[in-house]
């Protein structure tokens, strides 16, 4: 029997769970793979094929122009500053000086001249240093990308954003050598306070360019750009150090500093440039011009459009200006007894040329980087006593001479229906008797000026303000003969330019001319005025403010040994002081005060506070100047009269008069009379007008 030889079939065991496994993860893998390659592949494709075709060329670098910023200038065409949308100075990279570049490669992209503008290393360093911190400490972008950001993107985080910014950093590394992306990153990136570059930087901190910089002060910059409000080391010193230190351990790190100098850097002070030589000269008034210009132009032409503004503005008697406001309010500080904490007395000056009406010098107050709010122009405060002129000139118009007298008594006014009353007072509490207008606008003479003025009405004078140009609203009572409405130190100087300009107002011009970027003139004022009042009035009340410098208020002033008129003024509660004076060829007001009204200190008068910073500062720009006579016209004359009751000349003082008007008795001299008649008594009182509820103001020098 034959026996089969064929082997029985083989068994295969059963495969194990974990061979299953394997086998699906392997096939997850791949197909993971399959798909993340699919998705690169799509997003390369995205991102090199589409994404650029949204994206502008990096080739516009080589057209882009600077925007043009709008000059300004002073009164001599000599270049002040210029408007801009960003301070900007190009310098090459030859004048930055290699500390300033390795310490900001250092701190911002150490591994600058090793990537191709994107820096996979950079980023994963970053993201670990910023898990480790467990908040952001380090950025992942390299100087070139944030140029690129700078140049043409949006700061916003989105992921499509730094998509752009990485094709664009390849794009300006493929046509730009290293040195030319360095030297524009230098020369755009943003420092603060309006810097950007490094030369406007070096200019705003340090008061020098940038080629002149060390390395403590290279250190400070380029802690900045990324956080330049942050670190800023006006406004954050401490920040600002402490920034510093982390840039000088980066400059050891990348070399570029050896450890000891790094340590003996981190113990100086921050070097920066003094607060007064950071203080530029005339901002109140280029703020003024800038905000006006905006007003007629439009931003876009005042900081794009390359106009050249010719202004009115004097350096010279700006300084002088500024220096006595200065000096008058640290003297002012100095007497006073406890300053409340954040409060400073603060002050303003304007000075005009009352022949053209422009605006020669403008202070807004102590500092412009205190506070930018502008007190000449802006601030509206009682003047006091000061507005008393505009009463006097209304009774001059009324036919009441100088030698009028109102009897200087006690007086009283309802002010309602409940029987209360207003009895207006002399400063001094002093009553006079019989007072010509003469003396009581020397001495500030509350009551007779109260019963003038109720006597020629009130109408009257509002009328008389209007034409010398003051524009703010007027109190309709009795009041306003003490100066209780609100006006603003320019538009009341302006007033004064009238008398000085023998009635003529000429409106208040802070630019001569502009021409646009071409050259081709937009605007010019010719000075153009309107007669206020009659040129014989404007003498007689302008000769009667004279005996204010001579005999009266403002005898501080008689110092600068030169025609002067003026008047002081002062509130009840000291709270305002007040000094408005003029020359043949300049009107000059003085303001000081607190911005929350609050008295300035007992008997700190217009007399004592402002006096001295109007004859400080009028000192220095009249002092090369010839003294010159007010100018008399044709039909006034001059006599001596006596200021008292008795007639007996013994009192003389000089008075003017317009012909046809002057007293049928004067004097030739000191107990001399010319005549023997009576004087002119002056028009009597005109019909009842509205009386004040309250009284804001009580007056005094």
């Amino acid at each position: 029997m034959a026996v089969s030889n064929t082997p029985f079939p083989e068994s295969h065991p059963p495969r194990s769970r974990a061979h299953v496994w394997l086998r699906r993860g392997l096939i997850a893998i791949g197909a993971l793979t399959l798909f993340v390659g699919s998705a690169v592949g799509v997003g390369a494709l995205w991102a090199f094929m589409i994404l650029p075709r949204s994206l502008p060329s990096v080739t516009e670098l080589e057209t882009l122009q600077p925007v043009q910023g709008s000059k300004i200038y002073d009164d001599n065409d000599e270049p002040m500053t210029e408007l801009h949308v960003e301070r900007r100075i190009f310098v090459p990279l030859a004048q930055i000086p290699q500390v300033l570049r390795d310490a900001i490669i250092a701190t911002e992209d150490r591994r600058f001249y090793s990537h191709w503008g994107v820096d996979p290393i950079g980023i994963a360093r970053a993201v670990v240093q910023n898990y480790r911190r467990g908040r952001i400490v380090e950025g992942g972008s390299t100087i070139t990308q944030q140029l690129a950001k700078v140049l043409f993107l949006t700061a916003d985080k989105s992921l499509e954003r730094k998509l752009k910014e990485a094709v664009l950093a390849l794009e300006l590394e493929r046509r730009y050598s290293k040195d030319r992306i360095i030297e524009m990153y230098l020369n755009q990136v943003y420092f603060g306070h309006g810097a950007y570059g490094v030369e406007a930087a070096a200019r705003t901190y340090f008061g020098k360019s940038v080629s002149e910089l060390t390395a403590r002060e290279a250190a400070l910059l380029a802690g900045l750009p990324r956080a330049p409000s942050n670190y800023s080391p006006f406004d954050h010193a401490n920040a600002a150090k402490r920034r510093r230190e982390l840039v000088l351990r980066r400059m050891v790190e990348y070399g570029a500093l050896r450890e000891e100098d790094a340590k003996r850097i981190a113990r100086t002070d921050l070097g920066l440039i003094a607060p007064e030589r950071r203080r530029t000269t005339g901002q109140y008034f280029l703020d003024y011009v800038q905000q006006t210009l905006e007003a007629k132009y439009g931003a876009d032409l005042v900081f794009k459009g390359g106009l050249n503004i010719y202004t009115t503005l004097s350096p010279s008697m700006q300084l002088a200006a500024e220096q006595a406001m200065r000096d008058g309010l640290k003297a002012l500080e100095g007497r006073s007894a406890k300053a409340r904490p954040g409060e400073n007395p603060e002050g303003a000056i304007i000075t005009i040329e009352p022949q053209t009406g422009y605006v020669k010098a403008m202070v807004g107050g102590y500092d412009f980087l205190r506070s930018e709010f502008n007190r000449a122009v802006q601030a509206k405060r009682q003047p006091g006593s000061a507005f008393k002129p505009v009463i006097y000139i209304a009774a001059l118009e009324a036919g009441f001479t100088p030698a009028t007298r109102i009897e200087d008594s006690p007086v009283s006014y309802p002010t309602g229906s409940n029987g209360q009353t207003w009895k207006p007072e002399n400063y001094d509490r002093i009553f006079r008797g019989p007072t010509t207008l003469q003396q009581a606008i020397e001495e500030s003479v509350n009551v007779v000026t109260v019963k003038l003025q109720e006597r020629i009405g009130i109408n009257k004078t509002v009328q008389v303000a209007r034409r010398l140009g003051i524009t703010s609203p007027l109190d309709i009572n009795l009041s306003l003969a003490l100066g209780t409405s609100d006006l603003s130190l320019l538009e009341l100087t302006s007033a004064y330019g009238v008398l000085a300009n023998q009635g003529v107002w000429m409106p208040p011009v802070t630019v001569r001319y502009i021409t646009d970027a071409q050259g081709k003139l937009l605007e010019e004022h010719v000075p153009e005025g309107r007669e206020a009042v009659a040129p014989e009035t404007a003498y007689v009340i302008t000769h009667m403010l004279r005996g204010v410098v001579e005999r009266g208020t403002g005898q501080a002033a008689k110092v600068l040994g030169r025609p002067i008129a003026a008047k002081t003024g002062t509130t009840n509660d000291y709270s305002n002081a007040w000094f408005v004076g003029f020359t043949p060829r300049l009107a000059t007001g003085v303001w000081v005060g607190y911005d929350l009204p609050r008295s300035l200190g007992r008997d700190e008068t217009g007399s004592r506070v402002a006096v001295p910073i109007w004859v400080g500062y009028m000192g220095k720009i009249l002092a090369e100047s010839p003294k010159e006579d007010f100018p008399v016209p044709d039909r006034v004359a001059m006599l001596l009269v006596d200021e008292d009751p008795s007639g007996e000349c013994i009192r003389p003082v000089p008075m003017a008069f317009i012909k046809g008007t002057e007293p049928q008795v004067s004097c030739s001299g000191f107990g001399q009379r010319r005549a023997e008649t009576s004087p002119t008594a002056g028009p009597g009182p005109s019909s009842p007008q509205p009386l004040p509820p309250r009284p804001k103001s009580d007056n005094s020098p």
